[in-house]
């Protein structure tokens, strides 16, 4: 008995001691959006893989992926438009997975205001948080309505999207989250609505995506990550109260009606299967920026995504 004792304290020892430590880089502040990867460390289910996983909740959000391909961080959570840019622009960074598989990105106005349709636009001012993806967003889902991203007067409200709907200093804006700024307004009395950009034209795309290095993926690590979070986002789906009270157990300025009620707007927008590529949403995005002038030219999705369970 003793000898068994002792067998299984140099196994747990060894387990532990084999870990594999692994950096991901968070795309802004821990927020709902995260909840698998936060349900898959609270729950072991990344120690179950044999991962150590550190989380860490970037200065700026612009940071992760340039991390990412630095060689700085292993994982980065980014945006599936941002990807085909910076792909364009040099960074080498390929998806390995997908987080948030539906976009959350919308055309933010007051439900109680002026704005009544996209055509009420035309000549108003709309606010943005980052440019370029924003642009081509807009000219696609204004286009049906007889105007251009030239008719309308842009401004640079950083991450102050609701409240520069609510104060009035902008008539619209771009890059509202629909699970966060629409649950903020009507917190704050001020209800909004959304014009949903997949709704006007706008090919489907994946929100939140895993990025790693192109030339230094480690397949193995990452099917195992994956398979973490696959577990969390079933663990989330069949326990949803559960899930969301440990989410806003880790920590005390989660614990508020915003994240309460955006834990809700999330759940069914989280990727069931992470891991899994549709490689036909690359494609068509791709060939979106390129009609919009954002990219010079078509890259092969072989390039821009990968499925690392793929044999």
């Amino acid at each position: 008995m003793k000898y068994l004792s002792f067998c299984l304290v140099l196994f747990s020892a060894g387990n532990a001691y084999s870990a594999e430590k692994v950096t991901v880089m968070l795309d802004w502040f821990v927020n709902p959006d995260h909840g698998p990867i936060i349900i898959a460390q609270e729950k072991g289910y990344f120690a179950d893989e044999g991962l150590e996983v550190e989380i860490i909740a970037p200065a700026d959000p612009s940071d992760p992926p340039k991390l990412v391909a630095a060689g700085k961080a292993d994982i980065a959570i980014s945006y599936q438009p941002q990807l085909h840019l910076q792909i364009h622009e040099g960074l080498p960074l390929i998806r390995v997975g997908t987080l948030v598989s539906t976009p959350l990105n919308c055309l933010l106005v007051e439900a109680d205001g002026p704005i009544k349709s996209i055509a009420d636009l035309k000549g108003k001012k709309i606010g943005f948080s980052v440019a370029g993806v924003e642009e081509a967003v807009l000219d696609a889902m204004f286009r049906p309505h007889d105007f251009g991203i030239d008719d309308v007067e842009m401004i640079n409200v950083n991450w102050s999207l609701s409240p520069a709907v609510m104060s009035g200093q902008v008539d619209a804006v771009i890059g509202a989250f629909r699970n966060f700024e629409l649950n903020q307004m009507e917190i704050e009395g001020v209800p909004g609505r959304c014009f949903y950009p997949e709704e006007e034209g706008l090919p489907a795309y994946d929100e939140l995506i895993y990025v790693m290095k192109a030339d230094a993926i480690d397949k193995d690590m990452m099917t195992r990550f994956l398979a973490a979070t696959e577990l969390a986002v079933q663990y989330i789906v069949n326990h949803p109260v559960e899930s969301r009270d440990i989410f806003i157990g880790t920590s005390k300025e989660l614990d508020d009606e915003l994240n309460r009620k955006a834990w809700v707007d999330t759940l069914p927008r989280f990727a069931l299967r992470p891991a899994a590529l549709d490689a036909g949403r690359y494609a068509r995005f791709e060939s979106f920026l390129k009609e919009a002038g954002l990219i010079p030219s078509i890259n092969p999705v072989s390039e821009i995504a990968l499925d690392v369970t793929a044999q």
